[in-house]
């Protein structure tokens, strides 16, 4: 992981967790977990967010969902945090 990957990463922590979303970094990228709702293979759904360039929009950062779906731009962390937060609120079957 670059540290820019990285401090994009951080940054998107700091909000999330004012959404009361557990945000912390792995060595695979930034894990969040919603710890307000059940999860259905753990005990709470989660995910790893990570950073890379998404080829069809230029090379551009965008973050990125542990199963390689587009999240946001990394540039804009609010649609990410808004993305993040439904994927993560226990709903079954969330589209990305």
């Amino acid at each position: 992981m670059t540290p820019e990957s990285r401090a994009r990463l951080e940054a998107l922590g700091v909000v999330l967790r004012v959404y009361r979303l557990h945000a912390f970094m792995s060595e695979d990228g930034l894990r969040v977990v919603n710890p307000a709702v059940e999860g259905c293979c753990g005990a709470h759904p989660s995910d790893v967010i990570s950073v890379r360039a998404r080829e069809d929009d230029g090379g551009r950062a965008w973050f990125f969902t542990s199963w390689r779906h587009p999240v946001a731009e990394a540039e804009r962390v609010v649609d990410a945090v808004m993305v993040i937060r439904e994927l993560l609120d226990g709903t079954p079957g969330v589209a990305l």
